[in-house]
């Protein structure tokens, strides 16, 4: 298997070859891979959460430490909002109400602090918009002009609005977003549930299929769930975390990727 990009120290650093021959699909997650809104959803969640530490240590006097962005890649990023609001509350040995998903966006639950943080990001995308990133659409394209079979992935429940209003949905065979994983009761990453129900989707195993995140829960998904390999983008400079996690191949963009037969087999 292929483990990372190799150093040389004249000449540029050469595409890693992911091997096409061993795989029947793809499955991406769609935050910080397909569409540029990783950065829109860390930057809700530390609004989000530094408004509610401030008003909590306005309230017992206790210290302020505002959420940063190695919480945001270690409790946060990846996972299904209610999970990521748990786990970081966790983090600052705090305990709150769990609640319900109909509680009002405020401080009151993890729920209304996720829907709080939902709020915001809604209105984020449709004051920015949304971008996918140009070199994983074109990889998308070569995939499924090779026969290869695509799907996508999403822990937010606005995933298939945002692909559509992108223009970019047909190029996936499927789609399990958080609607979907709420009807279907999935645990959220690093379980890896969503992606092996991705799999079921397009009528192949996970070990003829590679998934490719940028996030530490999906990496550590990816390899528990069995799937040939496991491609992690590194976006916030946390390459050896990736791999730690479970990432077989670790790149800045997918444009370093490059898709070739089998190097075993040559």
């Amino acid at each position: 298997m292929i483990l990372g990009r190799k150093q040389f120290r004249d000449g540029p650093t050469p595409k890693i070859p992911v091997p096409i021959d061993r795989i029947d699909g793809v499955i991406f997650d769609m935050d910080g891979v397909v569409t540029d809104t990783a950065r829109l959803h860390a930057r809700c969640w530390k609004r989000v959460f530094d408004e509610y530490l401030r008003a909590r240590s306005e309230t017992t006097g206790e210290g302020l430490r505002p959420f940063d962005e190695d919480d945001y890649l270690r409790y946060v990023d990846g996972k299904p909002r209610y999970d990521g609001v748990e786990s970081f509350l966790a983090s600052r040995a705090i305990t709150l109400e769990h609640g319900s998903s109909s509680d009002p966006p405020g401080f009151d639950s993890v729920c209304a602090l996720g829907n709080l943080k939902d709020q915001d990001f809604e209105r984020a995308v449709k004051e920015e918009g949304v971008t996918p990133f140009e070199s994983t659409l074109a990889l998308l394209r070569s995939l499924r002009s090779l026969g290869v079979s695509t799907a996508l992935i999403s822990s937010s429940r606005h995933a298939k609005a945002i692909l559509t209003a992108a223009g970019i949905a047909n190029l996936f065979d499927a789609i399990v977003d958080g609607v979907d994983a709420d009807t279907l009761g999935l645990p959220g990453k690093p379980d890896p549930a969503i992606f092996l129900t991705a799999a079921r989707h397009l009528g192949i195993t996970p070990s003829r299929a590679a998934v490719v995140e940028d996030a530490l829960a999906g990496v550590e998904a990816g390899h528990r769930g069995g799937f040939s390999f496991v491609i992690g983008i590194d976006r916030r400079s946390h390459a050896d975390a990736l791999r730690q996690h479970g990432a077989d191949i670790v790149v800045e963009d997918l444009s370093d990727v490059e898709l070739q037969a089998d190097p075993s087999k040559d």
